[in-house]
């Protein structure tokens, strides 16, 4: 029957379509069987067929797989599960070169000898087999097919210069696992295919390569059996590989059967190198371009007429020897391997002793090692199934099910699920043979649909992994030039093409911070011309919005809502800043100016507003000479100005240019000169930005919390920063410049040489305790005496004071604008009009943006009536307690205030012991003045009080070595008595 049948030879290099022309020959007969090299291609060829002719037709047998339908004609199998004796009319051999492979060649080289059809017999191939076959199958007819397309070398390339439908070959799964990762991050993905995927696996890899979701695949040297993809490049990683036994180099036939993946049908193709790969000297290039390679002298073989009489009779078949030159023997397989390890042990030896046993072990060491673990695990787990099967004719159901179960787990990565995967293998392939289980139908429909559920699962993790859809489907896209769909939703986060890739926040685009570096360029590149119509439109509502919408920041930033969209930077005036738009290069110059435009717009207004008095001061033309400089010098300092800075201009100012400056809202305080509107929160936040960028400082110190009368000083803040904040620095504190200005109001009226104690008013004004008072008029140039007494029991009835208490008429008054010289100030014979205190509305005015004065109900302010405290009922009378007899006299500690240029306080100076001068404060009382004179004249006080003592007051100022001319508050003295 063999000799009668014909046996063609079909060869030739990859892309000459010799698995499709078998196909044809094998459907042009009533019944056939093909085999192929892999599970893999054995899958692709078997659904071919049964979209062409049914699956009621058609079967599948591989090592792991069995389809078999009852009308079955045509079967397509791997080459070791090829069935013998079916008598089929046709038979087709792929990839018929693999005979001289010394792993698998033994079964390639017996179905080359055996396997015919009673019709038509087909080798595929390569062209190196025709002497082995012209020597080993007489009569064959050989056909010569060529290569559809050209194959080209090009060279190295990087893999991010790797052109798209390019598939990159690794020889380990650790090679192709990084390069995935690195095709993940530069081009974003690849599919993988290996060997050792399942088909299911496999397939869905190849789907998305097919498909266009990823442009790269990255694949062991699996690719050159057979599989039809796209591909137009090939690339190797490398040249050498771990056959099993050792690393070796790849010969030239093997790398033209990878490299020929490259180019389909027509389509030419390319091949070259990439990685740490050395590039193919010429000759080998050349060769494979043209394939031509050294015809194959040997095939790998092993003696299929076996001895099952006994073990060593069945390993001494097995290592038969042949006198064919063309024929030798194969190394030693896995099979041969476990069949000797097993046979050494006692218990399979007993067992093992009739040729029906011995056959039955021989099955058995057939069984696959997909799991890849050490011959002597292996042999441990077929001695399991052997002993079963031996004992009770079956593989127990219950055992079957525990190992099952173990592996039926879709948790985990893709290394802990390729692991489960080559397990079930195991059991699939045990499922398959004929009589080893109870429920043959049942064990290969459960073992099938874990497999299934573990190559899903790995499916998922490869992808997840090794594919970034987004980046994928972007770059799709834009190659193929179709505009991409953007979307912006109320969050800012950006989709294109319904990938996330970004926030849009204000007028920049904020990639995903998940992309790697190498992703960066790829999707911004995608992502900001998706977004170019989205910036127009949101440029455009932004011109639009109102300016409630729209604000600065105490570090000169310029947002939109929460987002930054530009910041202010030093223009010509302080008060003239620029506006600096943030927005991305690629939004376009349009964008940038109406956004620009915008924010100028903005912050003209905002100064415009809240500087209104004094912008409105500098326009006045009716305002001249010495008043329009006074006012230039305000205009520059933003409206507070410290009076130590002008004190000549002050003086050079009369009263027509003080007035004029007064309507402007100009208040002339004892230590600033300033408005106090442009003393409210919004205008001196804004004016500490200025300020800030005018001094080109890298971090701008922050506005204060309104409603504070004194804050915390900060040494290290730049000289003017308390001045621009509206506070003036004195000691560890400083106090708003108002307050300061009522502060001085009281102490005007106090004996500062003789020493004053501080009031009730005095505390209240500034929210502090008496210690912090202390350590607060100690910075503004006072000496604070602390002290210690009898505290004095309440007082029941309090005489009230004279209605007014107006100042004696021959006491002098101070104008707050005259600062003393010397520390006497001569009265002026035409009084200006008192400016100080404040207006009420002024102060109410302050307050009503929060910072008016502080409460008096503070939990750091005593609460004092007239000097008084006050006591319920019920309590006991304060300085008066319980154990009053026992403990002794109650302590007080009080401050003595003197000014510090005075030197000395007067000895056992209390505030209630001041000597026999009079000038100070009497506890309990105020002091009384009197406006003196006219100048250089001496008048008599009268007798003051029923007392015989007179007082001269005279206009001049006193004598050096008596006054401290430095003294900011000489005029508070009301007058000096003369010497006797």
């Amino acid at each position: 029957m063999a000799g009668q049948a014909r046996v063609t030879a079909v060869l030739g290099p990859t892309n000459t379509g010799k698995t499709h022309y078998a196909i044809e020959r094998m459907l042009a007969h009533r019944t056939g069987v093909i085999g192929l090299p892999l599970r893999l291609l054995a899958r692709e060829v078997y659904d071919r067929i049964v979209a062409m002719r049914g699956p009621s037709v058609v079967a599948l047998v591989t090592g792991e797989e069995r389809i078999v339908p009852d009308r079955t004609q045509y079967w397509v199998c791997t080459t070791e599960a090829m069935p013998e004796g079916l008598m089929a009319d046709f038979v087709a051999l792929d990839e018929i070169q693999l005979c001289a492979d010394p792993e698998r060649g033994h079964v390639f080289t017996d179905r080359l000898l055996r396997a015919r059809g009673t019709h038509e017999t087909l080798l595929l191939g390569a062209d190196t087999m025709r002497g082995a076959i012209a020597a080993q199958v007489p009569g064959v007819n050989f056909v010569r097919r060529e290569r559809f397309s050209d194959l080209t070398y090009i060279g190295q390339k990087k893999i991010s210069r790797m052109p798209r439908r390019s598939a990159i070959v690794g020889f380990s799964v650790d090679q192709v696992y990084a390069i995935a990762e690195l095709l993940r991050r530069q081009k974003g993905g690849a599919a993988v295919v290996m060997g050792a995927l399942s088909p299911r696996t496999r397939n869905a890899q190849v789907d998305l390569y097919q498909n266009g979701d990823v442009d790269y695949l990255v694949a062991t040297d699996a690719i050159g059996m057979g599989l039809n993809l796209d591909i137009d490049h090939v690339a190797f990683s490398s040249l050498s590989k771990f056959d099993g036994r050792r690393m070796r180099y790849l010969m030239p036939n093997e790398l033209a059967q990878i490299a020929g993946r490259a180019g389909r049908y027509t389509k030419d193709g390319t091949f070259g190198v990439t990685g740490e790969a050395p590039a193919l000297d010429e000759g080998m290039a050349e060769a494979i371009q043209e394939h031509r390679f050294a015809p194959i002298r040997k095939l790998q073989w092993r003696n299929s007429r076996l001895d099952f009489g006994t073990t060593d009779r069945l390993i001494a078949s097995l290592e038969e020897r042949t006198d064919d030159e063309w024929l030798t023997r194969g190394r030693e397989a896995d099979d041969l391997m476990a069949l000797k390890l097993l046979s050494a042990v006692d218990g399979i030896r007993h067992r093992a002793t009739d040729p029906k046993s011995v056959k039955l072990l021989w099955d058995v060491c057939r069984i696959p090692d997909f799991r890849g673990i050490s011959h002597a695990e292996h042999a441990g787990l077929l001695e399991k199934i052997f002993g079963y099967l031996h004992e009770f004719g079956r593989v127990p159901d219950d055992w079957l099910s525990a190992q099952v179960r173990r592996i039926d787990r879709t948790d985990g990565e893709i290394d802990a699920l390729s692991k489960r995967l080559a397990y079930i293998r195991t059991w699939t392939y045990v499922a398959q043979r004929a009589g080893w289980l109870d429920d043959e139908s049942h064990w290969r429909g459960a073992t099938r649909a874990v497999e299934d559920r573990l190559s899903d699962a790995l499916h998922e993790r490869l992808t997840q992994r090794f594919v970034d859809r987004r980046t994928s489907v972007l770059l799709r896209r834009l190659k193929q030039k179709e505009s991409l769909v953007a979307e912006v939703n109320d969050k800012g986060e950006v989709t294109v093409e319904g990938q996330f890739i970004g926030r849009l926040e204000g007028f920049r685009f904020s990639q995903d911070k998940a992309a790697s570096p190498d992703e960066a360029k790829t999707l911004r590149q995608a992502s900001l011309q998706a977004l170019k119509p989205e910036f127009h439109l949101r440029a455009d509502r932004f011109y639009n919005a109102p300016d409630t919408e729209i604000d600065f920041t105490d570090q000169g930033g310029l947002m939109w809502g929460e987002h930054a969209i530009g910041k202010l930077v030093a223009g010509s005036e302080p008060l003239k800043p620029e506006a600096q738009a943030f927005v991305d290069e690629e939004a376009g110059h349009d964008v940038a100016q109406k956004v620009q435009r915008r924010l100028q717009h903005f912050i003209d207004r905002k100064i415009a507003t809240l500087f209104e008095p004094l912008l409105a001061m500098s326009r006045d033309e009716a305002m001249t000479g010495l008043a329009r400089g006074f006012a230039f010098r305000m205009v520059e300092s933003m409206g507070v100005l410290p009076r130590d800075q002008v004190t000549q201009e002050v003086k050079d100012l009369d009263q027509d240019a003080r007035g004029a400056l007064r309507k402007h809202g100009i208040r002339f305080g004892q230590f600033t000169i300033f408005m106090p509107l442009l003393l409210k929160p919004a205008p001196t936040r804004l004016r500490l930005v200025l300020w800030s960028l005018a001094q080109n400082l890298q971090e701008f110190p922050e506005s204060p919390p309104p409603g504070l009368v004194t804050i915390p000083s900060d040494p290290t803040a730049p000289e003017t920063y308390h001045t621009m904040a509206g506070y003036r620095k004195a000691g560890d504190r400083a106090i708003r410049i108002d307050m300061l200005e009522r502060l001085a109001d009281m102490l005007r009226s106090e004996d500062s040489r003789g020493g004053f104690e501080a009031t009730a008013d005095m505390l209240s004004i500034t929210g502090m305790t008496l210690d912090q008072f202390a350590g607060l008029m100690e910075g503004l140039g006072y000496k604070a005496e602390k002290g210690e007494r009898e505290k004095v029991k309440p007082v029941t009835e309090v005489v009230p004071e004279a209605e007014g208490d107006a100042p004696a008429a021959d006491t002098p008054v101070m104008d707050a604008d005259t600062p003393p010289e010397g520390g006497i100030v001569e009265a002026p014979e035409t009084p200006a009009p008192a400016e100080e205190p404040a207006p009420a509305a002024e102060v109410e005015a302050i307050a009503d943006e929060g910072i008016a004065p502080v409460d008096e109900t503070a939990d750091n302010v005593e609460k004092i009536d007239d000097g008084i405290p006050q006591t319920s009922d019920d309590e006991t009378p304060q300085g008066t307690a319980p154990d009053a007899d026992v403990a002794g006299p109650e302590i007080e500690t009080f401050y003595t205030f003197t000014w510090a240029g005075f030197g000395r306080r007067r000895e056992g100076g209390g505030a209630g012991n001041r000597g026999q001068k009079g000038q100070g404060k009497p506890r309990g009382g105020k002091p009384k003045s009197g406006k003196g004179g006219g100048k250089g004249k001496r008048q008599n006080a009268g007798n003051k009080g029923g007392g015989n003592q007179s007082r001269t007051y005279e206009s001049r100022p006193p004598k050096k070595d008596k006054i401290d001319p430095d003294n900011p508050f000489a005029a508070a003295l009301m007058g000096l008595k003369d010497k006797q």
